[in-house]
């Protein structure tokens, strides 16, 4: 019997029209998932008293474990709709009642962090965007930005040096030392602190934990832009999800983190980070892959363990295609998602004040589109907040 062309055609059509095809493929090496995955090996005792007073009684654990104003876990997964924006939108900006009337100094403000590998592409206005997004949206106040380099010209360079002039308290450049981060740690003098690959994820994965460790505060990555204050959330240790699909193997992201300083949870990731395999160049072995190693071995010594934000706080483009972000680098359509609008005051434009960050992963070379979403509904608003 034959079938036409048009009848196969038809038949797929009517397939796709009345059905949800989800569809994802990952391919894991049974040893590495034997050997790195299901083995839970036991605390390294960082939680102790002992070894807290011995970091310098810098973490304060019964802060750190009090009952928090807000909350950020689900509880569920939020792939439907719009429900993990929503959620978002359930944590309230921070009262201007509690900015500070006048500076703080720098040992009593929230450090937030950041890093640019300079031998990788030249800094440029896609690089900038992430300084002006902090610029706009975090309590200057009270917050310093730190951006971390191995540059040795990059606080001169013309896109960074005026920042350093208009906003002296609020923002440093520095010099990536390793060796002088890691004192006092499981990795001090390893020879993996000089780890790194050709797209600084190894490196970069390391230098947070480490940064982090020693300062305590906020870590996002340079491929990205801040859209809110993101002191509510501050009062919890966070990492981030992945993507809405929780991976099995590698749920959380290290794009956007808060530990306090000298964090037990630091203190742990770098034991399993001196007792593990190096890591694999281009891996997030020191990432994704070490955050959930953590997390399985906290629950199983029945010890609270950090929070990990729902993927939309940051990573609103990896979702399904009817509620992820729109492209940041494609001109806009007429909507996005199941119709939703783009213009200012719509639908996305009230998305991105509930949400804290927009994770771009990399993707440098690519422009942002002259009046596409990102340039009307968060560019032009950084520069406005600059004037």
């Amino acid at each position: 019997m034959k079938v036409s062309a048009g009848a196969v055609l038809f038949a797929l059509l009517w397939f796709l029209y009345s059905w949800e095809v989800h569809i994802e493929i990952m391919f894991y090496a049974r040893s590495w998932v034997r050997q790195e995955v299901l083995p839970i090996e036991p605390l390294a005792g960082c939680f102790s008293e002992e070894r807290i007073r011995a970091d310098g009684s810098l973490y304060n654990l019964t802060k750190a474990r009090a009952p928090k104003q807000y909350e950020v876990h689900a509880g569920v997964d939020m792939r439907l709709g719009m429900d993990c924006y929503d959620f978002a939108g359930t944590i309230p900006p921070p009262h201007v009642a509690s900015r500070p009337s006048s500076p703080l100094p720098a040992a009593q403000r929230t450090n937030f962090h950041t890093y640019w590998r300079a031998d990788l592409i030249p800094f440029s206005e896609r690089q900038e965007w992430m300084l002006k997004s902090f610029f706009a949206t975090q309590d200057l106040m009270s917050s310093r930005l730190i951006l971390w380099t191995n540059g040795l010209n990059l606080a001169s360079h013309p896109r960074v040096a005026g920042y350093l002039r208009m906003h002296s308290g609020a923002f440093e450049v520095r010099l990536v030392d390793v060796v002088g981060l890691a004192k006092g740690t499981p990795l001090e003098d390893s020879p993996r602190l000089h780890s790194s690959d050709s797209k600084a994820w190894v490196d970069g994965d390391l230098l947070r934990l480490l940064v982090i460790w020693v300062h305590g505060g906020v870590w996002v990555d340079m491929d990205s832009l801040l859209t809110r204050d993101l002191k509510p959330l501050l009062e919890h240790e966070f990492v981030s999800e992945w993507d809405c699909y929780n991976k099995i193997y590698q749920p959380m992201n290290g794009a956007l983190m808060h530990f306090f300083q000298k964090s037990p949870y630091l203190c742990e990731a770098f034991h399993i980070m001196e007792s593990s395999p190096p890591p694999r160049p281009g891996s997030t072995d020191w990432g994704s892959h070490l955050y959930y190693k953590l997390w399985r071995r906290l629950i199983a010594s029945s010890v609270p363990p950090f929070k990990v934000l729902p993927y939309c706080f940051a990573e609103g483009r990896s979702c399904r295609m009817d509620n992820r972000l729109p492209n940041p680098f494609t001109k806009d359509g007429r909507t996005w998602g199941k119709g939703h609008s783009l213009q200012e005051g719509g639908d996305l434009d009230k998305v991105l004040q509930k949400i804290f960050v927009v994770h771009l992963h990399n993707q440098w070379e690519k422009p942002f589109p002259k009046n596409g979403w990102v340039d009307r509904l968060l560019l032009r608003r950084y520069s406005a907040a600059q004037r």
